[in-house]
């Protein structure tokens, strides 16, 4: 099992998608990279990722409605949009659980990103076969263990 964060990155600057999926690695995300946000959009009701990450101006969507059209399918996933702007419109930000400017830095992002998919619990039950899980969510048994999905953690 991959405990790496994985990233779907969308941006339609192959230059600038490259250079930050790079950095992302580096860093110990796992990257699936798009430069077109309807392939993106496509790729979203068939893959599985952590968080979206997501350029604010493209041509054929803008990353806001990329973002609201992502936060539909997949509701839980938290979404980051950047952008070479200071700021912008609340309303730009509807779906949008933060949103990095000009002037963030990298360490900013990477660490909201770390905190935005934090640690999830899970009970031991909801992954045994249904009798035994019964019995063990019934009773003082309940195990819970904390999988942690840090990129790094140090």
């Amino acid at each position: 099992m991959e405990n790496r964060t994985t990233v779907l990155y969308v941006d339609d600057n192959p230059k600038s998608s490259r250079l930050l999926s790079s950095v992302l690695e580096e860093c110990g995300f796992r990257v699936i990279a798009k430069n077109d946000p309807l392939e993106a959009l496509a790729l979203c009701k068939r893959t599985y990722f952590d968080l979206a990450l997501l350029d604010y101006e493209m041509p054929q969507m803008s990353g806001s409605r990329l973002a609201q059209e992502v936060k539909y399918l997949v509701p839980d996933v938290p979404v980051v949009l950047i952008s070479g702007r200071i700021s912008l419109p609340s309303s730009e930000l509807a779906f949008v659980d933060a949103h990095f400017g000009f002037g963030t830095s990298l360490d900013d992002l990477l660490w909201s990103m770390r905190i935005l998919t934090k640690p999830k619990v899970f009970t031991m039950a909801e992954h045994l076969p249904g009798p035994i899980a019964g019995h063990l969510s019934g009773s003082h048994f309940a195990i819970k263990r904390e999988m942690t999905r840090w990129a790094d953690s140090t």
